[in-house]
């Protein structure tokens, strides 16, 4: 007996745990400890810039960059991608957050916020790897780079606005600062009398020294040369009597495991879930895009589900031990390649470099300002505004535009998670209602005797034949408009045959079966004979598991034949000819090889 092999559509929901994944660190090199290091020196300040943006205690960011490095080192699929957070991920919380009131007048989010994020990161990293388990990572395929184009530059916006209290030193009484882009804006304007000079000047230092060794020495940590430049120059004037706000030092002993607290459920049970799956999905794009990016240039390919894993036990982890939303960082992906990391061997030294850094930057935080923090965030804001995809979404299709501004629009008004929903659900309608337009193409004889497409001033050889070529999507939303269509095709007075040539009608389902028959008892009735020709093994397949091709006259049924292409055609002519004229019809018709029947 020959053994059966399943296609991976068969396979699709079956679970399987991926693991860690054998010869993981096989062949490491020096290259790793290198890229390891670099790494971390560009994550520690990363880590404080994100947990920044997400309203977060510092600590947040560090121990969520460490913690996600050491278990992506471990369950992931290669070099490609080193876990962390991310600017999406981090202004995403910050949006839910201050949505239902959990930051304060400081722009931190307060203890009932830092209850709900380890519930909210355990449920994200539990969907994760549940989808890599039943391998349905292929979801984030039905995203449009439309969609996520429009919520990034809607992210962006939002970081730039949000460090702008933070940059001109504005500080209120407050209890509730907005959430959104355009309340941001209103509040700045509004609040401009409230503006600290020394923050202002501190903020442009910190922007020219960043911007100074972007261009001269872009090899260098540019963050970390600012930080700690911008940090020296506040020492200075604090000591010349300007009132600078910094860092709070922290202490990670109590904080370092927080087990969730699932009686939030009951509670906060809409936000936990709707922030949940938009960080869930908001990895899987970021994550898996990054990867495949990286490995393509490498000439390689990344598993998507043991990818997937690794980001969901990786959330799962930061759940545990006082992180944030963990995804694949690009910045630190491409800077890991690019240090010459071959194994996962490097994200792991990234981690461990950073748990050393935390425990040794614990008391230091205190010297960086919160202004020259924010301005570089604000770089960061700057730049995920790519002027190039944001011309090309706008210009390709008016699809595509409107799905643009669709999710730009409510990530600017509203909020971020319902920016990625709402962008998600315009691209798929918008997408449904193009291919829900079959389109329906009369043939006829040339001069020559060739069927081709009819013109409006074809005339057929046979008034009573109609011969009409199906194109498209046949599934459920585009069962009623294929009914419509051919009911006028059947209206003409003269139509006594109606030929369907099937070949390119695709994805037929129980709804367009069931229009189908209702169409043939409609002509019916009208005494007009319905034949359909050039029907694949599929579309025969769903007739007759419907039970309508045993309702069907099969001589009007002509199955597609490949070695012969236009055969199903010539035979479904002949069957109309001889419908016409009482089966005493003799045409000739072009077949393959020109036969006469």
């Amino acid at each position: 007996m020959q053994r059966q092999k399943f296609t991976p559509l068969q396979n699709l929901f079956i679970p399987k745990i991926p693991g860690i994944r054998k010869g993981l660190f096989s062949n490491p090199s020096s290259n790793d400890l290198k890229a390891g290091i670099n790494v971390a020196l560009l994550a520690i300040p990363q880590g404080m810039a994100y947990a920044l943006v997400a309203g977060l205690p510092i600590h947040y960011g560090l121990l969520g960059s460490a913690v996600a490095a050491l278990i992506g080192g471990i369950f992931g699929g290669g070099r490609f991608i080193t876990l962390g957070p991310t600017n999406a991920t981090a202004v995403l919380l910050f949006g839910a957050f201050a949505s239902v009131g959990l930051i304060g007048t400081n722009g931190l989010a307060n203890s009932s916020a830092l209850l709900l994020l380890p519930v909210i990161l355990f449920t994200s990293g539990l969907f994760l790897v549940l989808a890599s388990l039943f391998r349905i990572s292929f979801i984030v395929q039905f995203v449009s780079r439309t969609v996520i184009t429009g919520y990034i530059t809607a992210a962006a916006c939002l970081i730039i606005a949000n460090q702008g209290r933070h940059v001109m030193g504005i500080s209120t009484s407050e209890d509730t600062p907005p959430s959104t882009f355009l309340g941001i804006l209103f509040f700045l304007i509004t609040h401009l009398d409230l503006i600290a000079w020394p923050a202002i000047i501190l903020s442009a230092f910190t922007a020219a020294v960043y911007l100074l060794i972007q261009l001269r020495s872009p090899a260098l940590p540019s963050v970390a040369g600012a930080l700690i430049a911008a940090s020296i120059a506040g020492h200075y004037m604090e000591n010349a009597g300007f009132s600078i706000i910094r860092l709070e030092s922290f202490s990670i002993g109590k904080d370092l495991l927080m087990l969730p607290s699932f009686d939030l459920l009951m509670e906060h049970g809409p936000l936990i879930l709707s922030t949940s799956l938009a960080v869930c999905l908001l990895c899987l794009l970021e994550g898996l895009s990054i990867g495949k990016s990286l490995s393509a240039r490498a000439g390689g390919r990344i598993d998507s589900n043991q990818e997937t894993f690794a980001i969901g036990m990786g959330n799962l982890g930061c759940s545990l031990f006082s992180g944030m939303p963990a995804s694949g960082s690009l910045t630190r992906s491409t800077l890991s390649v690019a240090s010459g990391a071959r194994t996962n061997l490097a994200n792991l030294i990234t981690g461990l470099v950073i748990f050393i850094g935390v425990f040794a930057l614990n008391d230091l935080v205190r010297f960086i300002p919160i202004c020259s923090l924010a301005t570089l965030v604000i770089f960061i804001g700057i730049s995920l505004v790519k002027i190039r995809q944001i011309r090309t979404v706008a210009r390709a299709t008016r699809s595509d535009a409107f799905a643009f501004a669709v999710t730009l629009l409510v990530g600017l008004a509203f909020s971020l998670q319902l920016a990625i929903f709402a962008g998600v659900l315009t691209s798929v309608l918008l997408f449904l209602r193009k291919v829900a337009q079959p389109q329906l193409i009369e043939y006829g004889y040339t001069k020559k005797g060739d069927l081709a497409e009819a013109s409006a001033l074809t005339k057929r050889a046979e008034p009573e034949v109609f011969i009409v070529h199906v194109e498209g999507e046949l599934f459920f939303a585009a069962a009623d408009l294929f009914y419509e269509q051919i009911r006028r095709v059947g209206e003409d007075p003269n139509q006594k045959v109606l030929v369907l040539k099937m070949l390119n009608a695709h994805n037929m389902d129980a709804t367009s079966v069931l229009a189908l028959e209702e169409l043939l008892e409609y002509l019916s009735e009208k005494d007009c004979h319905v034949i359909l020709c050039e029907i694949r093994k599929d579309c025969l397949r769903i007739l007759k598991n419907s039970g309508a091709l045993s309702r069907m006259n099969r001589r009007n049924i002509f199955p597609f034949v490949p070695s012969n292409p236009t055969l199903s055609t010539a035979k479904a002519i002949r069957r109309a000819k001889s419908l016409v004229k009482g089966g005493t019809a003799k045409v000739t018709i072009l077949a393959d090889e020109k036969k006469k029947f």
